[in-house]
């Protein structure tokens, strides 16, 4: 008997007419670590994934970042450790100066990071434009255009009309800044930590915004001191200047920190009062300072932020979700960013194979929120050792150093393999019936 047509009552058989199954749609917002990363599961579990991104290419420029604990096996997953481990950065000593540009102590770089040797350091470009390669033929990529409104305007499953700016409903219209319109069965924000999608949904900011007592403005300059695999970092109470070679380029990235109570009016948003607020913090400082703010002027990859973490209640409403630092932003003060980030993609997408939205983002959170907060939590406000604060926390951290630099490298940080990924779904979970989950 063919199950599909079972007798009526009446012993003649029915035809039952079923939905072809399709794939449940996913917008993905935001193409740096985290989307790519979760296009990537997305699509191998059957979903037709759709990329949003408001740089018209990738962004090729940025710090070197790290990749550790639980995100090596996720980049291992996807076939792309090989290519990152070619790109590692061997950064063979960070070296600490006093206000004088002396020196208090040269320390390998894992003795303050908690990591191992097989943990990766590698250029943000490289990593970005591996995940992109794994997945572009695969994903529908929009470059120079972003989200402008996100709706759920139609008709429910039971025929009801729903009209909510809570995406709840059917599915979810979206409104892009080119002028486009499309609906999808979910919506994630990978868009960072002043995700636009987080405050459509969400709310502002600030509601979810802890900052961490510091600000900082990063830049290329000129790689006057010869370095070469090497960082070095001058500190005065309250103030860091940093100069980190990556290789024995004519390039070094210089960065200068300091300490402030509150975050300054308008949070960066003038590039020119930026440059002068920086300058005014660093105005008497010695070393190689008066350098790294004439070439803080000249840049033109300027980038001037507060040291922040994004913590929320929860992370997703209705048929939208956030992931990375749009939902969970630890400071680049833990190293964890993108270790987060790939994490985070990787798990939300294995919630959700083979659960409706509800469930899977119910399980995203109770699965990964753990982890997230045990990575949070590597620091405080106002107690970064690399930026001490106070002239009795500079000393005691200098005296820590000097330790440091005579005893062996210390154990991996527990919190980055604090998590243990399920293994990967099968490719049917994202097949959707009918109005889709």
């Amino acid at each position: 008997m063919n199950p599909t047509n079972p007798p009526s009552p009446s012993g003649t058989a029915r035809t039952v007419r079923t939905r072809p199954a399709r794939p449940r749609t996913v917008l993905v917002s935001g193409a740096s670590i985290a989307g790519p990363a979760l296009a990537y599961w997305l699509t191998r579990r059957g979903c037709a994934v759709t990329v949003v991104e408001k740089a018209g290419a990738l962004r090729s420029g940025g710090y070197p970042i790290d990749v550790r604990g639980t995100a090596l096996e996720v980049v291992r997953r996807m076939g792309v450790l090989p290519r990152l481990r070619d790109a590692h950065i061997a950064l063979r000593r960070l070296t600490f100066l006093d206000a004088h540009g002396g020196e208090v102590a040269a320390v390998a770089p894992h003795a303050l990071s908690g990591g191992t040797d097989g943990d990766l350091e590698v250029p943000r470009g490289d990593l970005t434009r591996a995940l992109y390669e794994a997945v572009r033929d695969d994903v529908e990529f929009l470059f120079r255009d972003s989200i402008d409104t996100i709706d759920t305007i139609g008709t429910s499953e039971t025929g009801e009309t729903s009209d909510s700016t809570d995406p709840s409903g059917p599915g979810v219209d979206v409104t892009f800044r080119g002028g486009a319109t499309r609906t999808f069965d979910l919506v994630i924000g990978a868009d960072g930590l002043h995700s636009r999608t987080r405050g459509l949904i969400f709310g502002p900011k600030e509601q979810f915004h802890r900052y961490l007592g510091y600000c900082f403005a990063g830049f290329t300059m000129r790689n006057t001191l010869g370095l070469a695999h090497e960082a070095v970092l001058w500190n005065t109470p309250g103030r860091c200047a940093a100069l980190y070679a990556p290789g024995d380029g004519d390039e070094v990235h210089a960065l200068l920190t300091f300490a402030r109570r509150t975050p300054p009016p308008g949070a960066f948003r003038d590039p020119q009062a930026s440059r002068e607020l920086v300058a005014e913090v660093f105005a008497d400082a010695g070393w190689e300072v008066p350098g790294m703010l004439s070439a803080l002027y000249g840049a033109d990859d300027l980038f001037c932020d507060t040291v922040s973490q994004i913590r929320m209640p929860r992370w997703s409403s209705g048929r939208v979700a956030l992931v990375g630092d749009a939902a969970y932003a630890p400071s680049f003060l833990t190293g964890q960013g993108s270790s987060l980030a790939l994490v985070g993609a990787y798990m939300l997408a294995d919630c959700l194979a083979g659960r409706d939205h509800t469930a899977g983002f119910a399980a995203y959170e109770q699965a990964t929120r753990t982890f997230v907060t045990l990575n949070q939590d590597l620091v405080g406000e106002g107690d970064a050792a690399l930026f001490p604060i106070t002239a009795d926390a500079l000393e005691r951290r200098n005296a820590m150093l000097r330790g440091l630099s005579a005893l062996p490298p210390t154990e991996a940080q527990p919190a980055h393999s604090a998590l243990t990924l399920p293994a990967a779904a099968g490719p049917e979970v994202g097949l959707v019936v009918g109005p889709g989950v």
